[in-house]
């Protein structure tokens, strides 16, 4: 398995706890979606995965190791896209895709500096992004926000593709169409700090 997580819970302040005792597993090829309430957890979540929140108690493993975003090899395996993920003003989206490092994929973006694209297009060139950059895990936070019934259309098939190239994708989505399209596995964090995972 390409994601373990055993007893992995976060606690905020003294008492509250986002989540406890999740335990999972994640193949290659296969996606899981975190769906919640705003503050159930589902942002902290992909943060453990991508190993810049520590967790209170539990284990994750991303190709058997804790991951660790400072390590090359790691950032080579791993794509993400955080909720509060930002573009360069200055660049076009064709020098967006230069600064990473990967081949400008197809697209109707203008040639314009990315601060005078619309909210919408301004997500899409994020999430082109992500998917563009080589990945074995795909963590993306809330991709649906700001793109339109045809831009979710476009997501969906995104992340299927990932899946079909033998990607494993997590994604945190508060959009139930896009979570019945895509996932494999649901872990659904409530507001109480409870958790409750079910396989399709």
């Amino acid at each position: 398995m390409l994601v373990r997580l055993s007893g992995l819970g976060v606690r905020v302040g003294a008492e509250r706890w986002l989540f406890r005792g999740l335990d999972l597993e994640l193949a290659e090829g296969s996606c899981l979606a975190l769906t919640g309430v705003n503050g159930s957890g589902k942002s902290t979540l992909l943060r453990c995965l991508y190993g810049v929140q520590d967790p209170t108690e539990g284990s994750v493993t991303v190709d058997g190791q804790p991951p660790d975003e400072r390590r090359p090899e790691f950032r080579r395996a791993v794509s993400v896209l955080f909720d509060d993920s930002a573009l360069f003003g200055e660049y076009t989206p064709a020098q967006h895709f230069e600064l990473l490092g990967v081949e400008e994929p197809d697209h109707d973006l203008p040639d314009v500096p990315s601060r005078q694209l619309s909210a919408g297009q301004q997500r899409r060139l994020l999430l082109r992004g992500a998917f563009a950059r080589p990945h074995r895990l795909l963590l993306l936070d809330e991709p649906e926000r700001a793109v339109d019934a045809a831009g979710r259309e476009w997501l969906a098939g995104m992340v299927k593709a990932a899946k079909a190239a033998g990607a494993a994708v997590v994604i945190a989505s508060h959009f139930p169409p896009l979570v019945q399209a895509v996932a494999d596995q649901f872990v659904d964090l409530d507001e109480a700090g409870g958790t409750a995972e079910r396989t399709r």
